[in-house]
């Protein structure tokens, strides 16, 4: 007879959870903006502390420029291009209005530059050249960014233009924002430095950063602003403190300064209100099952990740660990075999089950084996 069998973790353990995990934030009034979308993630747990109308399709402005960085990025970790290849200037890159790093048509700008001129003065004719120097056009290159972002996981994110130049197809979502801001990161660490830059000097003229979140709040590094008309004022932020990185995304702000104030106090908010535990660590035995008519009575379960976990302190006291698998499992078992979950459960958080696979191979008893063990279930029930 099969029963289901359920063990409930202390919460005492020195509590952990893992690097994959995705969940929704956490049911909590005590954050307000006046933002129009807003995100906050953690990206030890890849978790989502805050949001606010995170899949609203959005003109992104200039904070679509991540875009373009990336796939400038891409292509010098890859090794196509590199910092001192140089590209032509077209006199529509020189034209080109809104901010800018000020090219001069005719002649050739370094990618080294060119990239701190999309980084850092948030450059439409520095953007210009990468897009036709690297695809032809600058349409081209608009659908080269929207089919790297589809691979990257932007699933709310079209382009139309390499700078964000106002179009009415050209839009992101906050939630959108927040994971190009995470690759950016994570699989470019070597030029991240790059956007913590407070200043820049092209052509005779040095201009500053316009993300006033650097110098002034504690571990900000990064990474863009926006602004157009219809977009309002926005800011992709993350910040890093104690080792633990936070991004935050605020868009739709009526100034300068309100966009940094409010990513602030998201970024405040998240380190603040939540700390990080790691909850079970990658092969740990998490418990032991009963083994039916098996060469060993036990065999031990395991997990395959690390598993950390954002709470807050109300959170942490409430939370559950549940151990669900079929007892006893018959034998053979094979080592990697799934044989059960783990199940989280937070008030107003919502996890995915956690795998848990069999640390063992065990092999079926011999006849003698089978037929004590037998015997011992009926007499005594399951160990």
């Amino acid at each position: 007879m099969i029963f289901r069998f359920f063990s409930v973790l202390a919460t005492a353990l020195s509590l952990v959870f893992f690097a994959g995990l995705i969940s929704t934030s956490e049911a909590d009034d005590s954050f307000e903006t006046g933002a129009k979308a807003a995100f906050l993630l953690d990206l030890e747990t890849n978790q989502i502390l805050y949001e606010k109308n995170p899949d609203l399709s959005i003109p992104p402005a200039s904070m679509s420029k991540l875009m373009t960085a990336y796939m400038v990025l891409e292509q010098l970790k890859d090794g196509r291009l590199k910092t001192d290849d140089t590209l032509p200037i077209s006199e529509k890159a020189w034209r080109k209005g809104g901010s800018k790093m000020f090219v001069e048509v005719g002649k050739r700008a370094r990618i080294d530059d060119l990239l701190r001129g999309i980084i850092i003065l948030s450059g439409n004719d520095a953007c210009i050249v990468v897009a036709e120097g690297l695809a032809g056009s600058e349409e081209t290159f608009a659908r080269d960014m929207t089919e790297k972002g589809r691979e990257i996981g932007l699933t709310g994110s079209t382009f139309k233009n390499a700078s964000g130049w106002p179009h009415p197809e050209h839009r992101m979502t906050a939630r959108d924002l927040a994971t190009l801001a995470r690759r950016i990161i994570e699989d470019f660490p070597e030029y991240y430095y790059i956007f913590a830059e407070q200043e820049f000097e092209y052509s005779g003229i040095r201009q500053p950063n316009r993300n006033l979140l650097l110098g002034r709040v504690r571990g900000a590094d990064g990474l863009k602003t926006g602004h157009t008309e219809e977009a309002g004022y926005g800011l992709v932020a993350s910040a890093i403190r104690d080792e633990r990185r936070l991004i935050s995304v605020a868009v739709g702000l009526n100034s300068p300064e309100a966009r940094a104030l409010e990513n602030e106090r998201l970024l405040d908010y998240g380190f603040r209100r939540f700390r990080n535990y790691a909850l079970m660590t990658e092969g740990q035995t998490v418990d032991r099952a009963s083994v039916w008519l098996g060469s060993e009575l036990t065999v031990p379960l395991v997990i395959d990740r690390d598993i950390r976990l954002s709470l807050t302190d109300k959170a942490r006291r409430a939370l559950k660990v549940k151990v669900l698998y079929d007892s006893p499992i018959p034998a053979p078992v094979a080592a990697n075999d799934q044989v059960g979950v783990v199940r989280i459960e937070v008030p107003g958080l919502a996890f995915n089950d956690v795998p848990l696979f069999a640390g063992a191979d065990i092999d079926k008893a011999d006849f003698l084996g089978r037929v004590t063990g037998a015997l011992e279930y009926l007499i005594f029930g399951p160990s």
